[in-house]
C-alpha cells in the first residue's frame, strides 16, 4: 500500500548514516516547500489574505512497517507528499515480516511529509514515522511539537502497533488508533480491536482505509477532537 507514485518526491538511500544526515534537510526543504500551493492546486482566497493567518499543526501517523502510512499522508495531502522512499536490502531481511505485504520493494527512511487544510483557520502538516525499528532513533524528533499522533494498526500484524503505542502512551502524547484495512483480510470491530491491545476506554478506536480520502480525513478530525479533549481535561491517565 506504500508505493510511490512517479511524481513525487524520493530520497534514497542505501545506508542508515546517510539517512540521518540527510533527514534534518529533507524535514527543512519540506516545510519550506509547504508554504507555497502544488502547480495544480487552486489558491483560496484566504490564503491570499496576508492580514490572517491558519494555525498550522502537526501531527504524527504512526505505525508498523508496512501498515499504510505512506498512503494516509499521500491520500489527503494537499501539497506534493515527501518522501524518503528506499528500496529494501538485506539488512531488513530478518526483521521485517512481508507476509502480509508481500509485493512491498520498498520502505520509508526517514519520514513521509504533507499538508492539509480542514478549514480557514486549520492546516496540519502531517509527519510519517519510518516503520523499521533500525530508524526509531528519528521519533523524537519527528514528535517533537505535534499535538497527537494517528497509531495506524494492521489486525493481521497487531504486534508491530505496540512500539507505537507505548511511545505515544508513555510521552502522554494525544493518539488515536486507525485500523487500516487490507484487500482480503479479516474485518474486526473496534471494540475487538480496543480489547486485543488492551487500550483505555477513552482511547479511539477507528476503523479506515488508507486510500480512501475521506476516511482519512474523519480519523484526523477524530484525533483532532481527541488532542482538544485532553488539553482541556489535563493528561490522559496512564494505562
Amino acid at each position: 500500500m506504500d508505493s510511490a507514485d512517479s511524481d513525487e518526491k524520493d530520497v534514497v538511500t542505501g545506508t542508515d548514516g546517510a539517512v540521518a544526515a540527510g533527514a534534518a534537510d529533507a524535514v527543512a526543504d519540506a516545510v519550506a516547500d509547504a508554504g507555497d500551493p502544488a502547480p495544480d492546486e487552486q489558491a483560496r482566497g484566504w490564503q491570499l489574505d496576508l492580514s490572517r493567518a491558519p494555525n498550522a499543526t502537526k501531527i504524527v501517523i504512526a505505525g508498523g512497517f508496512g501498515v499504510g502510512k505512506t498512503t494516509f499522508v499521500g491520500s489527503v495531502s494537499e501539497i506534493t507528499p515527501l518522501r524518503t522512499e528506499a528500496v529494501m536490502t538485506t539488512a531488513a531481511e530478518d526483521v521485517d515480516d512481508l507476509t502480509a505485504v508481500p509485493d512491498k520493494a520498498t520502505t520509508t527512511v526517514a519520514m513521509d511529509f504533507g499538508r492539509i487544510t480542514l478549514d480557514a483557520d486549520l492546516v496540519l502538516y502531517l509527519f510519517g514515522t519510518p516503520g523499521q525499528k533500525r530508524f526509531w532513533f528519528m521519533w523524537d524528533d519527528l514528535v517533537r511539537g505535534a499535538i497527537g499522533a494517528v497509531v495506524l494498526v494492521d489486525t493481521r500484524r497487531l504486534a508491530d502497533c505496540f512500539p507505537a503505542l507505548d511511545y505515544f502512551e508513555s510521552g502522554g502524547l494525544p493518539y488515536v488508533v486507525a485500523v487500516n484495512h487490507f484487500d482480503g483480510a479479516t474485518r474486526h470491530a473496534p471494540e475487538v480491536v480496543r480489547e486485543a491491545l488492551a487500550l483505555p476506554a477513552d482511547v479511539p478506536v477507528v476503523t479506515m482505509d488508507a486510500r480512501r480520502r475521506i476516511t482519512v480525513v474523519e480519523t484526523l478530525l477524530t484525533l483532532v477532537g481527541r488532542a482538544l479533549a485532553v488539553t482541556d481535561t489535563g493528561p490522559q491517565e496512564r494505562r
